[in-house]
């Protein structure tokens, strides 16, 4: 029997399999006040399976200086950390190595990155077949993945600054 490549450190990114994301804006626990979330994962669909892929996920986040299971990453407060975030013309676009996506979004999410300043962001290790990309997902079926404590516990966080061209 091998062993996974990811268990010596490192992957490949036909490992990581789809990756996409999703967002929302909802109330902050702490203020009350409306921030903007981005949602970043995985379909499952790697070329050696959802395991595989979930610990390849962890070591790409690991290696760009996003610890899983720790507290969030502030951007602002880490020189050289390589997630970046650009809104412009309703789209979010977020950049990783290995990594670029591009998010339509809607106009209480701009509300609120915009009011923010800010947008926080979850990336999970866990992969989350049901959020295929183009095809609509609910509130609740949004809300059980990512309000999900194992998810949660399992991710990394961080907050990056809203910037746009201009």
């Amino acid at each position: 029997m091998t062993s996974p490549q990811t268990a010596s450190g490192t992957y490949t990114r036909a490992q990581l399999g789809t990756l996409t994301l999703i967002g929302w804006s909802g109330e902050h626990p702490h203020n009350g006040e409306d921030v903007a979330f981005l949602l970043v994962y995985s379909l499952g669909d790697g070329s050696e399976g959802p395991a595989t892929g979930e610990s390849a996920m962890h070591i790409a986040l690991e290696r760009c200086g996003l610890p899983v299971s720790g507290g969030p990453v502030r951007a602002d407060e880490t020189p050289g950390l390589p997630v970046k975030l650009l809104v412009q013309a309703g789209q979010a676009v977020l950049t990783v190595p290995h990594f670029s996506a591009q998010y339509p979004v809607p106009p209480e999410w701009l509300a609120a990155a915009t009011a923010q300043g800010e947008v926080h962001v979850m990336f999970a290790t866990r992969p989350w077949p049901q959020g295929t990309p183009g095809l609509p997902v609910d509130e609740d079926t949004l809300r059980a993945f990512a309000g999900d404590p194992d998810v949660i516990a399992t991710s990394a966080h961080c907050v990056l600054p809203v910037r746009s061209l201009g």
